[in-house]
């Protein structure tokens, strides 16, 4: 499994860092920055319903990935990442709206509460979270903040994974995600940390101090872990062991978009908070 971790990763992350290199706001390169965004949001919303059982034609489906791609898209347009994120109100209540209307007149059975819910859950942790990274790139330094985020998150995963291999012995959370260790958790924050302070040093817009780089992986590293454990108690609520089978070596596309899914917001809100 180690091999084909490594080797997915050798194939994607190049692609991965081409594609925010030259996504340039403004430039037609945007669009396949703004394609790639969109596709992992679109895969992530299709694992995240196929976990509750509904098939990719289901109409709770269909409309949860509508809805995923409406956020993306309308975070694209000049006023989406000029702006911070605007449109969010009415495509909640398109999503809100919708589903209910829908599962009024086809499906009324025990199950429509929590198809609904999880269906608007979904939506939510896909399309709204993700869409962070349409607005992050568009800021001043975004390409720079972008990788950032990206690369300082796969750190601090990947430490995560091999110091607990290596090392782990204290389960930290074993009714949620049995495999998680407390040393492992360690190198995972100590990861970021390190990883954010090189990347720092490398990336000429991240123009701020180290102890706020410090500070930011820190923060990275706590909520890596967070979103990890998170979709571990949804994979768990769901009985199964992986999101999917997208990414030989690790699992579906949610199993590697668990960290990255929270710590998009927390460098954006850092940034124009504190930075910008």
């Amino acid at each position: 499994m180690t091999k084909e971790r490594v080797l997915s990763a050798l194939v994607l992350v190049p692609i991965i860092f081409v594609v925010i290199w030259f996504g340039e706001p403004y430039t037609w390169h945007f669009y396949f920055y703004s394609i790639l965004v969109a596709a992992v949001a679109a895969l992530g919303a299709l694992e995240f319903n196929g976990m509750l059982g509904l098939s990719p034609r289901h109409p709770l489906t269909l409309l949860g990935l509508i809805s995923v791609l409406l956020f993306v898209l309308v975070a694209h347009f000049r006023g989406g990442y000029e702006a911070p994120l605007p449109y969010t109100a009415p495509l909640l209540t398109f999503a809100v709206v919708f589903s209910l209307i829908w599962l009024i007149f086809r499906s009324p059975g025990g199950n429509a509460a929590m198809n609904w819910a999880w269906t608007l859950a979904g939506i939510l942790y896909l399309g709204w979270m993700l869409s962070h990274f349409i607005p992050l790139r568009g800021l001043d330094g975004g390409r720079d903040w972008v990788l950032f985020a990206v690369f300082a998150t796969f750190a601090a995963d990947t430490a995560a994974f091999f110091v607990g291999r290596a090392w782990g012995r204290h389960s930290l959370a074993s009714a949620t995600s049995p495999g998680k260790t407390w040393e492992g958790t360690m190198g995972g924050f100590l990861g970021a940390i390190a990883a954010s302070l090189i990347l720092a040093a490398i990336l000429p817009g991240i123009s701020i101090p180290y102890w706020q780089v410090a500070i930011l992986g820190a923060l990275i590293g706590i909520f890596a872990l967070l979103g990890d454990l998170g979709e571990s108690m949804l994979k768990r609520s769901a009985k199964v062991k992986d999101s999917g089978k997208l990414i030989p070596g690790h699992g579906g596309l949610l199993d590697r978009l668990d960290s990255i899914v929270f710590t998009v917001v927390v460098v954006y809100y850092y940034v124009i908070w504190l930075v910008a």
